[in-house]
């Protein structure tokens, strides 16, 4: 029949729970009209959980929560503001909601889909990390693509 393409491979640092939430998310995410990457390097070496942005440029951040433990030992989170708009946590029904800092929206997720239960107060990031943003966001969307098209290609990611 058709040619069988490659797949990406796993990124291997989520835990199944991670990975069960950020699937629900990302749906939620693309029924609203964000398109999303997940693991986006960030300009000040961290990484976002799941990086969204809609047509309007508006830019979101996700950040993943599996557990309890998962949340009290972040202390990271707060650093994610200057890189987008709207800042969220999201967890699964198993996660206490009370946990969630109120600086931040809250999402909770099931691999099926995900609900805002808490709205992100939006926040305006300068126009100078806006740019660099979308434009590692968009390097890190067209890089795998073009290793699934030439896995010899040689590509140096950030």
């Amino acid at each position: 029949m058709g040619e069988e393409r490659p797949s990406l491979p796993a990124d291997g640092r989520q835990s199944e729970t991670a990975l069960m939430i950020a699937r629900g998310v990302r749906r939620l995410l693309r029924a609203r009209g964000f398109s999303s990457l997940t693991e986006l390097p960030l300009t000040d070496g961290r990484r976002a959980d799941i990086a969204a942005v809609n047509c309007d440029g508006e830019v979101l951040i996700v950040e993943v929560k599996s557990s309890p433990a998962d949340f009290r030992t972040d202390r990271k989170w707060r650093d994610y503001a200057a890189s987008c708009d709207r800042l969220y946590f999201a967890v699964s029904e198993r996660t206490p909601a009370s946990l969630m800092p109120v600086e931040a929206g809250l999402i909770i997720a099931d691999p099926y889909g995900a609900e805002i239960v808490r709205e992100a107060e939006r926040q305006r990031m300068a126009p100078a990390s806006r740019r660099a943003l979308l434009l590692r966001f968009a390097q890190a969307a067209a890089d795998p693509l073009h290793r699934l098209a030439d896995p010899g290609a040689m590509l140096d990611v950030f």
